[in-house]
């Protein structure tokens, strides 16, 4: 098991030290302002096609036009710098870009399945800015993110419990608690 798990640990170290290469090259700034300009023309055309829609489909339109305006700006910054730094802003982008249209998404529920809905979005926000952090800091963050990713994981459990009750609710919460550790 801790072969797979430095494997993979490995796998991700080379994957950003190629990722870091790929994009730490020098940008002149007319070629920023270009690119600075060619996102928010993407932008300005991914809201318009938003505005032809209507109720909640247009919300999760704009939030995914907006989300990937984000991203794209987070990538530019760290094309331009190369910086660990500015890389992990585009994981934090991307982690909050699809909070945001997972979120929009969960309005199209109701009741305590749009309840869970949230939940899940918010513990896979959670995880994946834990994973960025984690990547940003190295191994004396990795106990923190593993904390937070088994909060959020405990929280979408519980939520699922609440649509049961009585006894069959008091064992789904026990049964949580004793997955994730908590008293």
């Amino acid at each position: 098991m801790r072969k797979l798990v430095s494997l993979r640990a490995a796998l991700l170290t080379a994957g950003l030290l190629g990722l870091s290469a790929a994009y730490a090259q020098p940008m002149n700034d007319a070629d920023y302002k270009a690119a600075k300009d060619r996102i928010s023309a993407d932008y300005k055309a991914a809201k318009a096609t938003c505005d032809g829609l209507a109720g909640n489909a247009k919300d999760i339109c704009n939030a995914e036009a907006k989300g990937k305006e984000k991203v794209a700006e987070a990538e530019l910054d760290y094309k331009r710098s190369g910086k660990p730094a500015d890389m992990n802003k585009v994981a934090v982008a991307k982690a909050e870009a699809a909070y945001e249209v997972a979120k929009e998404k969960c309005d199209d529920k109701a009741g305590n399945e749009k309840d869970v809905c949230l939940k899940e979005a918010r513990a896979a926000e959670t995880k994946a800015k834990a994973d960025a952090k984690v990547s940003k800091e190295g191994a004396e963050s990795r106990k923190e993110a593993a904390d937070d990713k088994r909060d959020a994981d405990y929280k979408v459990a519980t939520e699922k419990c609440d649509s049961l009750s009585g006894d069959p609710k008091s064992n789904c919460l026990n049964a949580a608690k004793a997955r994730f550790g908590k008293s």
